[in-house]
C-alpha cells in the first residue's frame, strides 16, 4: 500500500498539469469561437451552452482521432472484414506509431538527465542514426538477406547515434564544454552533413529527385508489422521501444553502473570522493543517450517512413525533453508520456478536420503541459495539493540505493 501511495503521489502533479492544460485549452477554444461569441449579448445562456458543446466536440474529435470509435471497432470486429478492422483501429495504431520514436528519445533524455547532462541533441543523433541505417541498407543490398540487412542497419544506426552523443560527453568530461551548446551545434552539423550526403551521393539519393531524399528502402528491407492489415503501419519497432524502457529501468535502478550514473548526476564532486569516475559516467550517459536516439532514427527510416529526408526527425528530440520531464525521468513514465504526446498529435489532426480548430491549438496545449510540469508549485497551489513530509521517503530511497550499490 505504501508503494501504491508513493506512485499516486508521483503521478498526481503530472496528471493535474495535463488536466489544467486541457482546461485552459478549452478556454482558448471558447474565446476563439467568434461565430458563437457574437450572440453573447442577445442570448448569453445559449452562447454558454454552445461554447461548452464546442469544447466537448473538439475534445471528442481528439479522442476519436487518437483511439478510434469504440462502436466502429466493435462492429468491424464482428464483421471480420480486414479492411473495416484496419480502418477502425488505425487511429490507435497511428498513436502508437507516433509514440515509438518518442519513447526511444524520451529514454535517451532520461538517461542523460539522470547523469546530470542536458542532451539537447536528440534530433541530430536521430538524423545521424537514420543516415547510418540508410547507408547500411543501400550498400548491403544484394549482398545479404533482408533480415540481416535490417539487423545490421539498426545496429549501425545505434552505434552512429552513440558516437554522435559521445562527442559532447567527451568534451564535457575533458574540457568542461557545456553540453547544451555542443549538442545544439551538433544538431546543425548533423542536418548539414545529411544534406551534403543526400545531395552529393549518387548511391544514396533517389534517382531523378530534385530534393535531398534517399532511395526507397522498403524494397530492400523493412521492419515487420505487428498487425498484418492494410494501411496499418505499426511495426515491431514499438515492441523494441518497450523493451528498451525495461532495459533502461533495470540499468538505472538495478545495477551498480546505474547507481554511479545517478550519483554522478546528483553530485559529481561527491561521486569522485566515493571513487566513481564522474567523467566516465558523463561519456557513458551521453553515448547511451545518443545510441537510443540513433536507434529511433533507424526504426523510423527503415520501418515507419522508409526513406531518409531532412525533416524525418520532426522535432522529436525536443519533444522528448518535455515528455521526459513530464515523466519525472522514469522509464515507465516516459512510455506513458510518449503515448500521451502521440495521442495528442494524432487526435489533433482529427480535431482540426472535424471542427476546423487549427493544429496550433494542440501545440499550445502541449506547451501548457510543459509549463505546468516545470512549475509543480503552481499546480499544487491551484489544486490545493498538500506536500507530504519527504523524510521517510528519502530514508527508504537511501536504503534502497545503498543496497543496490
Amino acid at each position: 500500500m505504501r508503494h501504491v501511495g508513493s506512485v499516486l503521489r508521483r503521478v498526481l502533479v503530472p496528471f493535474l498539469s495535463v488536466l489544467t492544460a486541457l482546461l485552459l485549452g478549452g478556454v482558448v477554444i471558447i474565446l476563439t469561437d467568434f461565430d458563437n461569441l457574437q450572440h453573447i449579448v442577445t442570448d448569453p445562456l445559449g452562447t454558454l451552452v454552445g461554447a461548452v458543446k464546442g469544447v466537448l466536440a473538439a475534445y471528442g474529435a481528439m479522442l476519436a482521432g487518437a483511439f478510434g470509435d469504440p462502436g466502429r471497432i466493435g462492429t468491424a470486429l464482428q464483421t471480420g472484414n480486414a479492411t473495416d478492422i484496419a480502418r477502425a483501429i488505425r487511429p490507435v495504431t497511428e498513436t502508437l506509431v507516433s509514440a515509438m520514436p518518442l519513447i526511444f528519445c524520451g529514454l535517451a533524455v532520461a538517461i542523460s538527465f539522470r547523469a546530470g547532462m542536458f542532451n539537447i541533441g536528440g534530433d541530430g543523433q536521430l538524423l545521424i542514426g537514420a543516415l547510418a541505417a540508410t547507408t547500411s541498407a543501400i550498400y548491403l543490398n544484394g549482398h545479404a538477406p533482408s533480415w540481416l540487412i535490417l539487423i545490421a542497419s539498426i545496429a549501425f544506426a545505434t552505434l552512429a547515434g552513440g558516437a554522435w552523443g559521445f562527442v559532447p560527453g567527451f568534451l564535457k568530461a575533458r574540457t568542461g564544454a557545456h553540453e547544451v551548446i555542443t549538442t545544439i551545434m551538433l544538431n546543425y552539423i548533423a542536418s548539414l552533413f545529411v544534406f551534403f550526403t543526400l545531395t552529393t551521393s549518387v548511391d544514396l539519393r533517389a534517382a531523378g529527385s530534385t530534393t535531398p531524399v534517399s532511395k526507397q528502402l522498403s524494397g530492400i528491407t523493412d521492419v515487420p508489422n505487428i498487425i498484418s492489415l492494410p494501411t496499418i503501419r505499426l511495426d515491431y519497432g514499438f515492441v523494441v521501444a518497450l523493451l528498451m524502457a525495461v532495459a533502461v529501468s533495470w540499468l538505472l535502478f538495478r545495477t551498480t553502473k546505474g547507481f554511479e550514473l545517478r550519483a554522478s548526476g546528483f553530485s559529481p564532486t561527491a561521486a569522485r570522493y566515493a571513487g566513481m569516475s564522474a567523467g566516465g559516467s558523463m561519456m557513458l550517459a551521453m553515448s547511451l543517450s545518443g545510441g537510443l536516439c540513433g536507434m529511433a532514427g533507424g526504426f523510423l527510416v527503415i520501418g515507419t517512413v522508409g526513406q531518409l529526408s531532412l525533416d524525418i526527425s520532426g522535432g522529436i528530440g525536443f519533444n522528448a525533453i518535455a515528455l521526459a520531464l513530464l515523466a519525472g525521468l522514469r522509464p515507465s513514465g516516459v512510455v506513458v508520456s510518449a503515448l500521451l504526446f502521440g495521442a495528442l498529435t494524432q487526435g489533433g489532426k482529427r480535431m482540426g478536420i472535424d471542427t476546423g480548430i487549427p493544429f496550433d491549438l494542440l501545440l499550445l496545449i502541449m506547451a501548457l503541459v510543459i509549463m505546468f510540469v516545470a512549475a509543480p508549485g503552481l499546480i499544487r497551489s491551484i489544486w490545493r495539493v498538500r506536500v507530504s513530509k519527504p523524510a521517510p521517503e528519502i530514508a527508504s530511497v537511501s536504503t534502497e540505493s545503498a543496497g543496490t550499490l
